[in-house]
């Protein structure tokens, strides 16, 4: 059995720090962060998901929901979600793109990898909040996962 200490319901991939605090503020609004793990790079997450470098004596349980910003330093979120999506024991991971994009080709791009959801980033503080505060309520509280996501792999 997994330890509830390492339990990950998010995980948040996000360089950029005020975005990060300002989502991780949002969703301890709402309780919603107490599971909660931060990673600055796209390098960082793929350790994360696959069990590798840091995070390689964390139990290999995969988080609830991956919310993914697109530009990131060492390794992007397009090749991240490609990642995810190529590997059978991440294949089904709910993954939510964040992002500051605006771009169509990176709303292609991201459904034609299979995404669950792509978000731009609102500007404004408190609708950013209430964005952030909506994604974590709906992945983490309504929305169900195969049984065999959360399980050790």
């Amino acid at each position: 059995m997994v330890s509830q200490d390492f339990m990950v319901d998010i995980l948040l991939v996000e360089d950029n720090a005020n975005d990060a605090e300002l989502a991780m503020r949002a969703l301890r609004k709402n309780n919603l962060a107490n599971r909660l793990e931060w990673v600055k790079d796209g390098a960082a997450a793929l350790d994360f998901l696959f069990h590798r470098g840091s995070y390689a004596q964390w139990p290999k349980q995969l988080p609830r929901v991956v919310l993914l910003d697109l530009r990131l330093p060492k390794v992007d979120g397009i090749e991240v979600l490609t990642a995810i999506r190529g590997d059978p024991t991440t294949r089904e991971l709910p993954v939510v793109v964040l992002t500051s994009s605006r771009e169509e080709q990176d709303l292609v791009a991201t459904y034609q990898l299979g995404v669950n959801s792509f978000v731009a980033k609102p500007v404004a503080f408190d609708e950013f909040a209430r964005t952030v505060a909506s994604l974590g309520m709906y992945w983490v509280l309504v929305n169900r996962v195969p049984p065999e996501i959360r399980q050790e792999r």
